[in-house]
């Protein structure tokens, strides 16, 4: 007996023992599950004011937190708590691929009208210099024989949801075509940002795009960014800038709540053909120049990290970022500024592009010689130039890296080789990029696309640093122009390889030693999309002999479009590029969009360019699964099969295509595609899949 007692109580002081220690990791995990960042309190916000209706009706919604109460970062940005996911994983989980498929189940209400194109069109007023559409997109005679937009609805008393919940609901009401698209727009009071540029262009064009399907398409993708991704506007604190009219915006990538350097300068390029000078805090030139602002500050922080958190000054807490604890950066960055980091060379080469758009655009020079441009400018070259350096040394010792990156994954693509260098590479002019635009790590460094982009972007960047004042003006002018020389030696010597039945075609990564990995991925820089940024023409110094660089562009482009790129995706719904990002089977419509656009380029060598641009046309409209949006990804044979829905990039190239369609159809007298009936099926001879070319 009292053997059994002992042994008996022994046995409770355990099971205690466990089920206290039990439910301590309980708490532990609930609590740790439900933390963020940090709780400090960050320096008051500076909004911008917000423009009331020209009609005296709602007023735009601040550009920082919209859910009730305030509590939690999530507005626009990022689903709420009753979403049925939280993008981006304290479990390490990779965000990209989920997919939202009940979008694809529910049955369009056409009774739902959360207004149309033409009563959201006067939901705001701005600039006067803004409320008129571009010339490239429209004339005072089409101006003047539009009808005048009828005041838009009264604000709704309802809270504004998260747009990917707004979507789920399938709005309507539904487009009159065979695919009853729903009309995806957020309310006008719960849009973002208000362009009545924007407005005005989509009342427009829907005399210039006869079939209702396209032009609902359109209409959902091409304002997306600015209906939905504009978190928030406001200004730098005085305290921690050298002033207080220094505009910074952040623009988040969709389902993410963090601002990607490449996602953000891509999605606001596409409303190039709107953008026009103003100092109107209200304008789309203010959002720009916040932008570029924004940009500056978060590369002189990390240059070589790509995606970043919410502005302090905004008053949004940092998101939780999982991969901070698996992955190991050298050098090491902080958390609450930075939401991601890796080295991605097409990151700068965007900042410098939609700073060189803006200067061209509105001539306002004088905007980069104040607050942090030339910093920035600065911070980025040296970056780049830090990693031209090959592995090895003239003697063969392995040089010191300037950056590293190792990652605790189960994904081959989410870390680098070596001990964080990566492959080795040889020293020839090119600058070594460790990840590639889908965030995905590269296999040889000398990414050949993100360096033709950087090549370019430099040169035509150092054009505004030489208008500006100052020996260290001129010294980054002279070394942007050295690097960018460089670069396009080191291209012309190793990122060309012969490629049976093609010919001479350019290489996606090289190493300097003669590996070359032949492929194209959809995410844009890519090897397709090089005459988006013209870089086969320059105005400053080129390689001696260089190569005829728009037949090797031909000869690439026809590889690309086939069988024999590895990550080409065929099938019966869609036929475009894909990536590793979300594997085999996936094509992008981002790539079908960019295939078409650069078939009018005369690079392209593409001969009957209406039929290219129907093809690719086609695709993108008929694998939507019904959304009415372009998505990340889809199945190539199955359209219900797909990822993210909230992706204003591809959504943003949608719009410049369809803008650059109507561009090039007025010079033939404004008969072509968009006048055309999208409803019968593809007939045989606009089927793209073609075989690929003998060898």
């Amino acid at each position: 007996m009292p053997a059994f007692t002992v042994l008996n109580g022994n046995i409770q002081t355990r099971r205690a023992r466990v089920l206290a220690i039990t439910l301590v990791i309980i708490v532990f995990l609930f609590f740790f599950n439900n933390s963020r960042l940090s709780d400090r309190t960050y320096l008051a916000s500076t909004p911008i004011t917000q423009s009331s209706n020209i009609n005296g009706g709602t007023k735009q919604p601040p550009q920082a937190n919209q859910d009730k109460d305030k509590e939690l970062p999530i507005a626009h940005g990022e689903p709420d708590a009753s979403a049925d996911k939280l993008k981006a994983d304290a479990d390490g989980q990779d965000s990209y691929r989920n997919k939202d498929g009940e979008l694809a189940k529910q049955p369009a209400d056409a009774s739902r009208s959360p207004g149309s194109s033409a009563s959201s069109s006067a939901s705001s007023s701005s600039s006067s210099a803004e409320s008129k559409a571009p010339s490239s997109s429209s004339s005072a005679a089409a101006a003047a024989a539009q009808p005048p937009s009828p005041p838009p609805p009264p604000p709704s008393s309802e809270p504004c949801p998260s747009f990917e919940n707004w979507m789920r609901t399938r709005p309507g009401p539904a487009s009159e075509g065979k695919r009853k698209f729903p009309l995806n727009r957020p309310r006008p009071e719960c849009r973002t940002f208000h362009s009545p540029a924007m407005e005005s262009l989509i009342t427009r064009m829907k005399s210039v795009i006869k079939d209702p399907d396209l032009y609902r398409l359109f209409e959902n993708a091409y304002p997306m960014t600015l209906d939905s991704m504009v978190k928030w506007r406001g200004y730098a604190n005085a305290s921690t800038d050298a002033s207080s009219d220094m505009e910074l915006t952040y623009v988040i990538t969709g389902d993410i709540d963090a601002m990607w350097l490449r996602d953000s300068a891509s999605q606001v390029y596409s409303y190039l053909p709107l953008l026009e000078a103003s100092d109107d805090k209200d304008s789309l030139a203010s959002l720009w120049r916040g932008l570029i602002n924004a940009h500056s500050r978060y590369i002189v922080i990390s240059p070589y990290c790509h995606a970043f958190q919410p502005p302090p000054e905004s008053g949004i807490r940092p998101t939780h970022n999982g991969a901070y604890v698996h992955n190991h950066p050298m050098p090491a960055y902080d958390p609450e500024k930075v939401f991601d980091c890796k080295w991605e060379l097409d990151s700068l080469a965007s900042f410098l592009q939609l700073s060189v758009a803006y200067a061209e655009k509105t001539g306002d020079w004088r905007f980069f010689g104040r607050h942090a441009w030339v910093d920035a400018v600065e911070a980025a070259v040296d970056a780049a130039g830090a990693m031209r350096l090959g592995t090895y040394s003239k003697d063969g010792k392995v040089e010191k890296s300037a950056w590293t990156f190792t990652g605790w994954t189960n994904r081959g693509s989410e870390t680098l080789t070596n001990d964080g260098l990566g492959n080795p590479i040889r020293e020839n002019g090119m600058v070594r990029t460790a990840f590639r635009p889908s965030d995905d790590a590269c296999i040889f460094q000398f990414l050949v696309p993100a360096n033709m982009m950087w090549a370019k972007y430099l040169e035509s960047a150092s054009e505004i640093m030489a208008k500006l004042d100052g020996d260290r003006a001129r010294n980054l002018t002279a070394a942007m122009r050295e690097q960018a020389f460089g670069i396009r030696q080191g291209i012309d010597r190793d990122a060309i390889v012969y490629r049976p039945g093609y010919g001479d075609i350019f290489a996606y990564e090289v190493d300097g030693f003669g590996g070359a990995n032949l492929m194209d991925d959809a995410n844009v820089p890519s090897l397709l999309a090089m005459p988006l940024w013209d870089f086969t023409r320059s105005k400053f110094k080129l390689p001696a002999g260089k190569r005829d660089y728009a037949e090797v562009y031909r000869n690439t482009r026809k590889y690309v479009l086939s069988d024999d790129n590895s990550y080409f995706m065929r099938g019966p719904v869609i036929s475009a590029v894909g990536g590793p990002h979300v594997g085999p089977g996936k094509a992008w419509p981002m790539a079908a969009v960019i295939a078409a656009m650069t078939a009018y380029d005369p690079i392209s060598g593409v001969k009957d360019v209406e039929k290219e641009v129907e093809e690719q046309l086609r695709m993108v409209l008929d694998s939507t699964a019904g959304t009415g949006v372009l998505h990340e990804s889809v199945n190539s044979w199955k359209e219900s099969d797909w990822t993210r829905a909230w992706f204003g990039w591809a959504n943003g190239l949608f719009g410049e295509l369809v803008l650059k369609m109507e561009a090039e159809e007025k010079k033939k007298g404004g008969k072509g595609l968009l006048a055309k009936d999208w409803q019968g099926d593809a007939s045989a001879s606009t089927s793209p899949a073609a075989p690929p070319p003998s060898r």
